[in-house]
């Protein structure tokens, strides 16, 4: 399969394994091209608030516990609320750039599935991509990168809780996610129940 992009034709190569420099310099060039467009698209805001209605409507997510529920609901509240006090830089961002998102060429990595694009701090983007990639991406403030990275496994979770989810395996990586989001709050700051 190949794939154009604007007038460009780009031919797969062979897979390979990527390093997390190679995707952070990747990550790191998109986000210094997205800067200069001025296109209007939705707040990443916009895409937790999405979350937080699929969490609330019971009807749309009938397998959710009621503690899951709680987590999910007060978990995406709460990160929505603590990310928008930073107040920090935001810009034009691919929304979600993690590994399946990433095209590997002969040219390097390119983004592609761009359907997710919002606007944020950049931190936002990075938490999508595999944790060591931070590691390389060093104007990222890695607090904030910690809630994103939090705020994305919420919704992600919610997402595998719809009862329209065709993802295989859906369920299980939703209970995987909640685990993982349990664990992260044990070792962060912010209280998911904190009455936000």
């Amino acid at each position: 399969m190949s794939v154009k992009a604007g007038q460009a034709h780009y031919e797969p190569v062979t897979p390979r394994e990527v390093s997390s420099a190679d995707y952070a310099n990747a990550l790191e060039r998109l986000h210094a091209g997205m800067r200069k467009l001025d296109v209007p698209t939705p707040h990443f805001t916009d895409r937790v608030e999405q979350a937080q209605q699929l969490v609330a409507n019971r009807d749309h997510t009938p397998a959710l516990a009621d503690a899951d529920r709680e987590l999910l609901g007060d978990t995406l509240r709460s990160l929505k609320r603590v990310i928008g006090e930073r107040g920090g830089a935001e810009q034009l961002l691919h929304g979600e750039p993690h590994p399946g998102n990433v095209l590997t060429t002969k040219n390097g990595l390119l983004f592609i599935d761009l359907e997710t694009c919002c606007r944020g701090p950049v931190e936002f983007d990075i938490a999508h991509a595999p944790e060591e990639v931070s590691e390389h991406y060093p104007a990222a403030n890695q607090d904030l990168l910690r809630e994103c990275r939090i705020l994305m496994l919420a919704m992600i979770a919610t997402w595998r809780w719809d009862r329209t989810d065709r993802l295989p395996n859906g369920r299980q990586l939703g209970t995987e996610w909640l685990s993982q989001i349990r664990a992260a709050l044990d070792h962060k700051d912010v209280c998911p129940s904190d009455g936000a």
